[in-house]
């Protein structure tokens, strides 16, 4: 097992870019719905995109705003289809994995972790009540980061521990 020392946004895609015409009908993943510390999504709404922050399978989504980050609104999407693209508040921070470099259930493991929460809890800027993450501190934060073999062993893992509360939560 090997780790790196690596920049996160040289790892991870911020906020990668996707598409949705305005007026047409989309899942939006409301702020509201994530679960403190929960992987899954727990519903979400067909709605008229009207602007937002875009997303895919796959994807982790992260509240950028306080009090959510620190009730840790974090979220795996996992309710769309393929090629769906989903929308929801602009307060989420999206992170991508990138096909050969990272695995996309290490980064959501990755982002829930003190290793990344606690910059980001660290960085945040506005007038109270209304602070904000500020991504580029994310983007340029360092990490050990293991081979990815090793991230989709990691990410496996902890994924079944996961799957295994889902089922006995159900």
């Amino acid at each position: 097992m090997t780790f790196e020392t690596v920049r996160l946004g040289d790892v991870v895609l911020f906020n990668p870019r996707e598409s949705i015409k305005k007026g047409v009908i989309a899942k939006k993943i409301d702020m509201s719905v994530l679960q403190p510390f929960t992987r899954d999504v727990p519903s979400y709404e067909l709605l008229e995109y009207k602007g937002g922050t875009k997303f895919r399978n796959g994807d982790t989504i992260m509240a950028r705003i306080t009090p959510c980050l620190e009730n840790g609104k974090t979220a795996k999407v996992n309710v769309l289809g393929d090629n769906e693209v989903g929308f929801g508040s602009t307060e989420y921070i999206v992170f991508r994995a990138i096909n050969g470099i990272s695995d996309e259930d290490f980064v959501y493991y990755l982002v829930c972790s003190p290793i990344v929460r606690e910059p980001a809890i660290k960085s945040m800027v506005g007038s109270s009540g209304r602070q904000r993450v500020q991504t580029d501190v994310l983007q340029n934060l360092e990490i050990n980061l293991p081979d990815l073999e090793t991230q989709q062993i990691i990410g496996s893992v902890l994924r079944s521990i996961d799957d295994r509360i889902s089922l006995n939560t159900a």
